[in-house]
């Protein structure tokens, strides 16, 4: 349980605070910002110095996804200014330059950014060293290259409104900043608020997408530097293709490029010049891998999603053959199959997977708030001392049965006891060989958890033993 007020917690948990305040989601928060064991953390560390921003802050992180829209922009951008020259000017310079100031913005932002220490896992709040430790490191250098705007010092320092090839490519710098995208993603895939295959789905959508783009902008680039336009891939089907409609060129270098991406090869446009047929040859190569990539990721999404449906059918299948080699009874034999398909529906209710991995006061927490209340209402706890109660309690699961199965047979050593929750439980005797119901227990009352299936109805029961206590469902 999380307290409701804060005046009580440790230093240490105080010291992992927002700008805004304190920390309202966990998800949002960096695992690499937790400290290791043995870390001391004082009041000193609590608060952050002046100006200083902490990684995990709200505003902060909302800033980077800003960043990150932008990011989308300069992949896009970047590969098409290569390609189509004459866009360098005008429109899209001017979004450039606004681009490129907001990264520099953010460069210098980065200069008051906490880091998270290595050796010690404590945030260092020293502008210094915040300072020495981004500029030795490749990325400033990356970081400063990727903003300069080549093409607008091209125009100053040669008067020339379009620059050479070198200077074009030098703008492909700016996809440095595609890191900020798989950042993302790396998070996104490990906060539970977010779906894991939507993520990875949207992941694989913009690889793909940005791969078609940029190798149909350089496909498009290569005929515009071939001496005779006449012989190449567009030229052959566009006359003075160069001064035609740019996104008329740009639909067929993406048309080009999706039909060799999906091997199929239509055959309307091929290489027609030593220099195509090898960049043809490199793409087509490279092609054999991200299919290898997207089709085994996708895979693995698909299948995953269809594990417990595979191992349910499989355990099943191994269930009948093993009553059918042994000839087991065929009531028998149905109960086996019922408990094995419910255990499958119910799976999501089950306790054991989900406290596995829980401290025991957390376990205990929760079958108090699960299980307590149903305990003191028994008649055989009336007056029972409440630490007794809590005690028995922490030790309780649940189960889960369908109908008609035997829980307790005749003559065995009883171990486990049952709180009928909710639904039915009947003692059957046999009387002058036919079997009559001695005694029928019904709860009728709220029932803990209740799922309704084709042709039954769920009810959760309580179970408890010594030295085992148990959580059991009847089905009525």
């Amino acid at each position: 349980m999380l307290p409701e007020k804060t005046e009580n917690l440790p230093t240490s948990l105080l010291a992992r605070r927002a700008s805004r305040g304190e920390i309202k989601n966990s998800a949002t928060v960096s695992s690499s910002l937790l400290p290791a064991f043995g870390t001391v953390i004082d009041d000193g560390h609590s608060q952050l110095r002046k100006y200083i921003i902490a990684p995990y802050d709200r505003r902060y992180r909302w800033w980077q996804t800003f960043l990150v829209i932008l990011v989308i922009y300069s992949a896009w951008s970047s590969p098409f200014e290569v390609a189509f020259q004459h866009t360098t000017s005008g429109t899209f310079l001017f979004i450039d330059m606004v681009v490129d100031a907001i990264f520099a913005v953010d460069i210098i932002t980065t200069f008051f950014v906490a880091y998270l220490d290595k050796s010690t896992f404590l945030l260092v709040d020293d502008p210094k060293k915040i300072a020495i430790r981004y500029v030795s490191r490749l990325w400033f250098t990356m970081d400063v290259a990727s903003t300069l705007p080549f093409q607008y010092i091209y125009r100053i320092l040669t008067g020339k409104l379009h620059g050479g090839a070198v200077f074009s490519f030098l703008n492909l710098l700016r996809l440095w900043r595609l890191r900020r995208v798989s950042d993302l993603f790396a998070r996104l895939e490990k906060d539970t608020r977010f779906s894991y295959s939507w993520t990875r789905y949207c992941k694989l959508i913009c690889v793909t997408l940005f791969i078609v783009h940029s190798a149909g902008c350089f496909y498009y680039w290569q005929a515009t530097q071939y001496r005779v336009k006449q012989n190449t891939w567009i030229g052959k089907q566009i006359n003075n293709f160069e001064n035609r409609s740019i996104w008329l060129g740009y639909t067929y270098a993406l048309y080009w490029s999706i039909t060799t991406l999906t091997t199929v090869g239509y055959g309307d446009l091929h290489a027609e010049n030593t220099g195509e047929k090898m960049f043809n040859i490199c793409f087509m190569l490279f092609n054999i891998g991200l299919n290898a990539y997207l089709i085994g990721n996708m895979t693995n999404l698909v299948v995953h999603s269809a594990t417990r449906t595979f191992t349910m059918r499989d355990t099943i299948n191994e269930v009948s053959r093993y009553a059918s080699m042994n000839r087991l009874p065929e009531g028998l034999k149905e109960q086996m199959m019922a408990h094995l398909q419910l255990k499958f529906k119910t799976v999501e209710l089950q306790q054991d997977e989900v406290f596995a991995d829980l401290p025991k006061a957390i376990r205990s927490s929760i079958a108090q708030h699960l299980f307590q209340r149903t305990v003191e209402s028994s008649y055989l706890f009336k007056g029972v001392s409440q630490d007794l109660i809590i005690q028995l309690v922490s030790e309780m699961k649940a189960e889960y049965f369908p109908p008609k199965v035997d829980i307790i047979l005749q003559n065995e050593i009883p171990t486990d006891f049952y709180f009928v929750v909710s639904g039915a439980v009947e003692l059957l005797t046999y009387k002058d060989g036919t079997e009559q119901v001695s005694i029928s227990h019904r709860r009728k009352r709220a029932t803990i958890h209740k799922t309704e299936f084709s042709n039954w109805r769920t009810f959760t029961v309580v179970t408890d033993c010594v030295p085992m206590i148990n959580f059991a469902a009847f089905l009525g």
